[in-house]
């Protein structure tokens, strides 16, 4: 699914306008039905007070408000208008209100928020995605303040009523909190970022059937990745293939104390349908690894506590590199060593990462084909701290393609960002996940699939959502508190069956 800021945006609908063709105002009544049907799913029975803007906002917002009172539900509404102009769809929707008992209440300044019962649910039809300045004074901004500070829970309808879609200085501005928010048709880039989820709350998309035709030919560096962008990468296996067919990886994993990292990533390797896994050792973690991972073979480093030998790569198809590595003199050496050697596509992750950080020109030197994977603070580490989330995929995008490496940004919703440029947001996952190994599973999918012949791009993406979804599965089963990265890779296989089988 592709993400658009807000004049391509508005150049879609006015392709779909022109040629489904629809009447704007019968598009917005599309709109409203989606958004109506949602609203009612989570609330139904509830009293809504809705405060509209002027703009087309507004106009999905008097139409959901007419639409609700026609299922049954107390509706008010409060028009802020201080300009005493609405746009045409909003005017029209207006007028459709008049003669039903709804009532109305014109704001045009000097705006008091209205005393609301703690049951009432805010919805909040102020600023769609077409807002292109922070509101940080103002009758609007009283409204977004009333809002915020009376505790009911907010609908947003496309955007909470004060984000921009882009970069936001949320300290600079006002920005309604909402409990629930229905995007239309795509999500919208800013609704992505950590810093924004206290203001987007639950992020719901809804199909408005826009012209599909303009979607495909609109381009976009942007993605949010679904099911339906991941099932094409899956293959089919040959009926007489072998274990030789399915690659041969490299794990570079573990150091005294650490040894978990190993059996982890070597596990998610392995789940993730590599032919022959090798898991490089130090000599005190071979019997650990070795009993816990039997699928497995070792390589045993000549250090007992870290890697620090030269390994020869030359036989195999992809190398991963960097869970529980540790940062001592001598496997940082080793590293550097193994990455001039090295021709086959790596991942480099965790401990990797951080003695990249402290010798950035191998950045310049990992093979072709190579995938990073940083969270947050390792990002800083290797590029610079950065003000914001926007500001940090515009700095990774850079680095992508400078470097010509792909970058999987860890969060939320991972990133993954590759060296055409592209930015993909991943779909899957949940908190429950954000606890410690987490990371190494991915790292072992990752690996598993480049060692696969999975392109760099293709298998950040397919493991980054098999991945999440192996987390959404676990969770389903086990809840979101006690989970723990051992139960991500225990429902690698579920969520492997259920990509495979197309569902």
């Amino acid at each position: 699914m592709k993400i658009f800021n807000t004049p391509l945006i508005k150049a879609i609908d006015a392709y779909t306008i022109e040629h489904e063709p629809v009447a704007s105002i019968d598009l917005m009544e599309r709109a409203a039905r989606a958004l109506t049907a949602a609203i009612l799913e989570r609330y139904a029975g509830r009293a809504f007070a809705v405060f509209a803007g002027p703009g087309n906002n507004g106009g999905d917002g008097l139409a959901v408000a007419r639409m609700l009172h026609g299922a049954g539900c107390s509706v008010a509404v409060w028009i802020i208008d201080p300009k005493g102009k609405l746009s045409p769809d909003c005017a029209v929707n207006l007028e459709r209100l008049q003669g039903i008992d709804v009532p109305v209440v014109h704001v045009h300044d000097g705006f008091a928020m209205p005393s609301l019962p703690a049951d009432t649910v805010i919805v909040d039809a102020l600023f769609g995605s077409g807002l292109d300045r922070p509101v940080v004074s103002g009758i609007f901004a009283d409204v977004i303040r009333g809002i915020d500070a009376c505790g009911n829970d907010v609908v947003a309808i496309d955007m909470p009523s004060g984000l921009l879609g882009g970069d936001n200085e949320p300290s600079l501005q006002l920005i309604v909190l909402a409990t629930l928010t229905l995007t239309l048709q795509f999500p919208k880039l800013s609704q992505l970022f950590a810093e924004n989820e206290m203001f987007v709350g639950e992020l719901q998309i809804l199909d408005i059937q826009l012209s599909q035709r303009a979607i495909e030919e609109t381009p976009s560096p942007f993605f949010y990745t679904c099911r339906d962008e991941i099932k094409p990468l899956i293959r089919t296996r040959a009926k007489h293939a072998h274990k030789g067919t399915f690659g041969r990886a490299l794990l570079v994993a573990g150091s005294k104390g650490m040894a978990g990292a190993s059996v982890l990533a070597a596990r998610a390797a392995l789940r993730s349908g590599v032919g022959v896994l090798t898991v490089h050792v130090p000599s005190c973690n071979n019997a650990i690894v070795q009993g816990a991972v039997p699928e497995a073979m070792t390589s045993i480093d000549s250090c007992e506590c870290c890697f620090c030998d030269t390994i020869d790569t030359e036989r195999y198809t992809a190398v991963g590199v960097g869970p529980g590595l540790g940062q001592s003199k001598e496997s940082e050496a080793a590293l550097l060593a193994l990455i001039d050697s090295c021709k086959a596509p790596m991942v480099l992750d965790a401990d990797a990462l951080n003695i990249l950080a402290r010798n950035p020109k191998y950045m310049q030197r990992l093979p072709q084909g190579s995938v990073i994977t940083p969270h947050v603070g390792e990002f800083a580490r290797l590029f610079g701290e950065t003000d914001s989330s926007y500001v940090r995929l515009q700095a990774a995008q850079a680095y992508a393609m400078t470097f010509g490496v792909t970058i999987v940004l860890k969060g939320a919703h991972t990133v993954i960002v590759t060296q055409m440029g592209t930015m993909h947001f991943n779909s899957t996952g949940n908190p429950g996940m954000a606890t410690g190994g987490c990371g190494d599973v991915l790292t072992g999918c990752i690996l598993s699939l480049l060692a696969q012949g999975f392109a760099a791009p293709d298998a950040a993406r397919l493991a980054v959502y098999l991945h999440g979804l192996a987390g959404d599965i676990a969770a389903a089963e086990k809840g979101q508190t006690a989970l723990v990265a051992g139960d991500v890779v225990d429902y690698l296989p579920h969520a492997w069956r259920l990509l495979e089988e197309g569902r």
